[in-house]
């Protein structure tokens, strides 16, 4: 009974920093930049696939990154983006491409703002040092998205090479295909989250004090993921009537707002908790200025 009343004042105590800290606000700016942010991030994927010699990697590697949101959220931006994903551009290696990554890294940089809120510490690195951290970061999660496609693309004719060999431990069935997608989006889903918890804002933390934020933050995402589907399954037709041409837009941003709200309170949780172990630690209230420009 005791540790289920901690748990709840610490949930409590993670609830009202997020409130203080102005989370629902910070929620619909990141909703806002990772929804800018997608379409520029598609851009610099179909660029390096097509880099790579296959265009079809950046159709699957969009693919998986949609497959833990709502299917009727996911279908709504599926035309476009595969319009972005196919359209033959002449500026793949010029100053479109480089606007197309530093228009994508702004989904980063906002991230990093809401972390950095959460966890109660002030950003003393020089900005250009993030601008460049943010596109590293843009580009790497751009080639593990590649990567992770292959694997699905060559999935096949590993289950065929498999069942040759053991044909009696391996049947051939297609949902195995689908299982492993969503399970390389959900296993990419937590490897991202210990990356943007671990090192995006300012400080260092343990793996010990990143986790319980994370596995909220995981369980958190597929409920709604899966509330807001039902709802939409239910409710799609009034988006439209709202919003017209705009209701895919509309369905896609809130949809990222109720994920970044979830996003930022994971990580108050986290520090909620670091101060409870921790006494001494950072809060929103005192953390130190930020380091005169020199």
């Amino acid at each position: 009974m005791k540790s289920v009343r901690s748990a709840c004042q610490i949930g409590f105590e993670a609830f009202n920093a997020f409130l203080a800290d102005d989370g629902w606000a910070i929620a619909s700016h990141i909703a806002l930049s990772a929804l800018m942010a997608f379409f520029p991030f598609l851009i610099v994927l179909a660029s390096l696939a097509g880099f790579f010699g296959s265009k079809e990697l950046a159709d699957q590697a969009a693919a998986l990154m949609l497959q833990v949101w709502p299917s009727q959220a996911a279908d709504a931006l599926a035309g476009q983006i595969h319009d972005v994903l196919t359209r033959t551009r002449g500026d793949a290696l010029t100053i479109g491409l480089l606007l197309s990554l530093y228009f994508s890294s702004n989904g980063v940089e906002s991230l990093r703002i809401g972390l950095n809120r959460a966890y109660g510490v002030t950003e003393t690195r020089p900005w250009y040092w993030l601008r460049l951290e943010s596109i590293g970061y843009t580009l790497l999660a751009a080639a593990v998205a590649l990567v992770l496609a292959l694997l699905l693309v060559l999935g096949p004719l590993l289950l065929v090479a498999a069942r040759y060999y053991l044909p009696l431990l391996i049947e051939p069935k297609e949902h195995l295909l689908n299982l492993a997608r969503y399970a390389i989006a959900l296993v990419s889903l937590v490897c991202a989250l210990f990356v943007l918890h671990a090192w995006l804002p300012a400080g260092r933390r343990t793996l010990r004090q990143i986790v319980p934020g994370i596995i909220f933050t995981v369980i958190a995402s597929l409920v709604s993921a899966a509330g807001f589907g039902q709802y939409l399954a239910r409710f799609a037709s009034n988006y439209v009537t709202t919003y017209a041409g705009l209701a895919s837009v509309i369905i896609a941003l809130v949809f990222l707002y109720f994920i970044a709200a979830i996003f930022i309170y994971g990580g108050a949780l986290n520090a909620a908790i670091i101060r409870r172990r921790e006494p001494a630690a950072p809060s929103p209230e005192t953390a130190p200025p930020p380091a005169p420009a020199g």
